[in-house]
């Protein structure tokens, strides 16, 4: 590399952009793994990519100690990320949802041959690229005009349903900003704390603490994400955070009251403190043999 100094930077935002990229494709439009068990395959690609970037000599590094199974890994990866937007197309996702993912797939099929059909003539006769002609520049243009429709299809999608409603984003932000530094902390640190004590009990390093310390961050990510996402509510949303925790303990207590009146009450109160109207009302149709009252 021309600037050593550069490396790791470099490699940490390709890196980040990688994974960003995987958990597009399997969150992508509402934020929900579908199906649930495809939760994992992030982490595996992540642990993948950290081996390619970060230990390039490793032997965990396939793409270098075996091509053929790199390239199936890569292969299962887009295949499972592609049948879970299928999946959750024809059977998860309600007509707005649907309607953002036809604009995606439009940006990105559109912004693909778009710029394959302009890089061919570049990758037929490279001189074209070499001299800088105003046709080369052109191509080149094209090229980045046309990946250029992905984005700006990502952001038609996200106009719909107040996916960009800024509370929304600010504690998504918080929230995976929090967890993804958290992680990577734990994950290096439980490489350098494992290589000594290898080189301890071996003299020498081993490629199991890399393995030791994915399987450390595949159990840590779900349970530190929900403590971070209840920190966070708690501490800048709180009010959003009680709402919730009222509805939660409604919803438990309605499964065992019996007493009617008891049950208005709490009904009231509940509407009361999660939505705090001016004025709250309850009106019950009960059916007896007379007809209907009124309470």
């Amino acid at each position: 590399m021309q600037y050593p100094a550069l490396w790791l930077p470099a490699n940490l935002v390709a890196f980040l952009g990688s994974v960003s990229f995987d958990l597009f494709l399997f969150l992508f439009p509402n934020g929900r793994f579908v199906p649930h068990w495809t939760r994992w395959v992030p982490i595996l690609w992540a642990a993948h990519e950290v081996a390619y970037y970060f230990f390039p000599s490793s032997p965990l590094n396939i793409k270098r100690s075996s091509p053929l199974l790199d390239f199936v890994t890569i292969s299962t990866f887009v295949c499972i990320a592609i049948g879970s937007q299928i999946y959750r197309y024809r059977h998860v996702s309600s007509p707005i949802q649907r309607q953002q993912t036809k604009w995606v797939v439009f940006g990105i099929v559109s912004g693909g041959l778009g710029a394959i059909g302009f890089a061919l003539p570049l990758l037929i006769s490279p001189t074209l690229a070499q001299f800088g002609s105003p046709l080369a520049f052109a191509l080149e243009s094209g090229i980045y005009g046309s990946l250029l429709l992905i984005p700006l299809s990502i952001g038609v999608a996200i106009l719909h349903d107040r996916l960009w409603d800024i509370d929304v984003l600010i504690n998504r932000t918080l929230v995976y900003s929090s967890l993804t530094g958290m992680l990577v902390l734990v994950y290096f640190g439980t490489i350098i704390v494992l290589q000594r004590l290898f080189v301890v009990l071996t003299d020498e390093k081993s490629t199991l603490a890399v393995v030791a310390s994915t399987l450390v961050i595949a159990a840590l990510f779900t349970p530190l994400k929900h403590r971070i996402q209840s920190f966070i509510d708690r501490r800048f949303y709180r009010r959003k955070y009680d709402a919730i925790k009222t509805l939660e303990a409604f919803s438990a207590k309605i499964r065992d009251e019996t007493d009617l009146d008891a049950l208005s009450d709490d009904l009231v109160m509940v509407v009361r403190d999660t939505m705090q109207p001016a004025q709250v009302s309850l009106w019950l149709r009960l059916e007896t043999r007379t007809g209907a009252r009124r309470h």
